[in-house]
């Protein structure tokens, strides 16, 4: 069964049967969020219109008990899929955030972060009767306590200006042209997320390349998002008309690949050796190394250990010892050379070497 890249019809648990375990690095999932709206009950804004609001067949349930009993049938399956580093991040609203953590916990996943998507423009409150809903939450978690799952956090970082990524995130509900519409311009769906938000839950959680399953494919935003990451994706919808439009909307992606999408911030610098850079001549026995306040010592041995004061220690110890730490400290953060009659950092050293062994 070819599913790579593919909108798949159907109902989402049946269709995820038919699925090999083990194949999907992700999951995004939108599930229905059993609103609850009174039957024929009619919201209405501040000055009469009346609001179009989520009462879809789709989102309607006999009872409580028969949501959950669905939603554990769903993520059982989306736990079969998930390769056993992999992670899901379920989005919902309060009316059943708390049943699905509850099932989440009860099959095995562990939460990882709960996240606040906070709405900078949210619908209001027609009746004044509660405060207004200004949030939805999203439970990020991996398929075991003991999975790798992935995690960008410098991407994470640099995309919050240098700062470390909270779990608060704001973002405009989805509106003007990103939000789809039927022939007749009324709106396709009326839960389709931002592409700002879907961006960023890709970003953080996945890796190039990662293949993403969306069990709620809608409008199929994740699809269209992955598609543009350089991620792959499977989407599974049941109803014709999203799906119609959907592939419209994925046939018009192209990939735009980034620092963020390749999460270069994230990427571990290649382990290079001392021995390596004296034997490929970047260092020198007899060398001398020196730290800010022009204190020396001499490289005596290629594994990297120097001659101070008559003692030979790791490059490591001399660097702590020369800044008055009792702790070894990281000598690449310290210590210098002479090149061309300037001091050099030996870590600039150390990078040089490592662009070369890459470009090899």
């Amino acid at each position: 069964m070819n599913f790579v890249n593919k909108i798949l019809q159907g109902d989402t648990i049946e269709v995820m049967k038919n699925l090999p375990e083990k194949s999907f690095d992700f999951c995004f999932a939108d599930p229905p969020y059993f609103m609850q709206i009174e039957e024929g009950k009619k919201l209405f804004r501040v000055e009469g219109t009346e609001f179009d609001g989520c009462d879809d067949d789709w989102d309607k349930f006999a009872s409580m008990d028969s949501y959950k009993d669905f939603t554990r049938k769903w993520l059982c399956e989306v736990r079969r899929l998930l390769k056993d580093n992999g992670s899901i991040c379920v989005i919902s609203g309060m009316q059943s955030i708390y049943e699905i953590g509850s099932i989440l916990r009860e099959l095995g996943f562990w939460v990882i972060n709960d996240i606040i998507w906070k709405k900078t423009n949210p619908t209001p409150n027609f009746g004044g009767t509660r405060l207004n809903n200004s949030h939805e939450t999203l439970l990020w978690a991996s398929k075991s306590k003991k999975a790798k799952f992935t995690f960008n956090y410098k991407t994470g970082k640099f995309l919050n200006g240098g700062k470390q990524m909270g779990s608060i995130w704001e973002f405009p509900v989805c509106s003007g042209n990103e939000r789809l519409k039927d022939d007749d311009d009324k709106k396709l769906h009326n839960t389709q997320k931002p592409e700002a938000l879907l961006y960023r839950v890709i970003a953080l959680f996945t890796h190039m390349d990662d293949l993403i399953l969306d069990p709620f494919g809608g409008t199929m935003t994740t699809g269209a998002v992955a598609k543009r990451m350089g991620r792959r994706f499977t989407m599974i919808e049941r109803d014709s008309k999203y799906i119609s439009y959907g592939q419209r909307r994925l046939d018009t992606v192209v990939p735009v690949i980034t620092d963020v999408e390749n999460a270069v911030f994230d990427q571990k610098p290649l382990k290079v050796s001392v021995k390596e850079m004296v034997e490929a001549g970047y260092f020198h026995i007899g060398e001398e190394f020196f730290n800010k306040h022009g204190e020396k010592a001499i490289l005596v041995e290629a594994t990297g250990k120097l001659d101070y004061h008559n003692k030979t220690k790791s490059m490591h110890e001399v660097a702590a010892e020369m800044m008055g730490q009792e702790r070894r400290v990281n000598a690449f953060d310290y210590l210098f050379v002479l090149r061309d009659g300037k001091m050099v950092s030996i870590d600039e050293i150390r990078n040089l070497y490592r662009k070369m062994k890459i470009k090899q």
